[in-house]
């Protein structure tokens, strides 16, 4: 990059976050136009009394400190994409992780919406900007964005968008909607 560039160069964090196993590593790895940092490790046994595995029997891996992506809007803006754990014992690195994020990206599985929770109160504590992105897993049941933001209580003005978070246009469908959320994309 040249030095005329570099000094319009803007790089912006965003937060992917939100229950265990609900695709934040697959959300990710999908947008990511570089091969993303992954910290998965096996779930072991001495794990299986503190991590619950309601709804991803079949999940064998599991974040233990974060996820980190790239995606490139053009050549004067970045998206850095970092992923927060989603168990309970890993939650004391989200005040690190969120330090300096435009926004966040809250990942749904509506089969375990009651993991959301979390999320949503940490944000709306802190007034980062946020959206809810419910992954549409195979053979969960369809509900629409305004059932979602329903039974989530969410503010009105919060976005809910469904999203695939295995397809890089859906993953960015999610992000450019954090944008707008975050401002608009005033400054951008």
């Amino acid at each position: 990059m040249d030095s005329a560039n570099s000094d319009h160069f803007q790089a912006l964090k965003i937060l992917v976050a939100g229950g265990f196993g609900v695709g934040k590593t697959t959300l990710i790895g999908a947008v990511s136009e570089i091969r993303p940092l992954s910290t998965e490790e096996v779930l072991t046994e001495a794990g299986r009394p503190v991590d619950r595995l309601d709804g991803v029997g079949q999940k064998t891996t599991t974040t233990v400190a974060l996820d980190f992506g790239r995606i490139t809007i053009d050549s004067d803006l970045a998206l850095y994409l970092f992923g927060a754990p989603g168990q309970d014992r890993f939650w004391f690195l989200w005040d690190e992780l969120a330090q300096g994020a435009l926004g966040a990206v809250i990942l749904a599985d509506t089969r375990r919406l009651e993991q959301c929770f979390p999320a949503v109160d940490f944000f709306e504590r802190r007034g980062l900007p946020f959206v809810i992105a419910v992954n549409c897993f195979d053979g969960a049941r369809d509900h629409s964005a305004e059932a979602v933001a329903q039974a989530l209580d969410l503010d009105p003005g919060i976005p809910v968008v469904l999203c695939d978070a295995r397809t890089r246009v859906s993953g960015k469908e999610v992000l450019i909607a954090l944008v707008r959320q975050a401002g608009g994309g005033q400054g951008l």
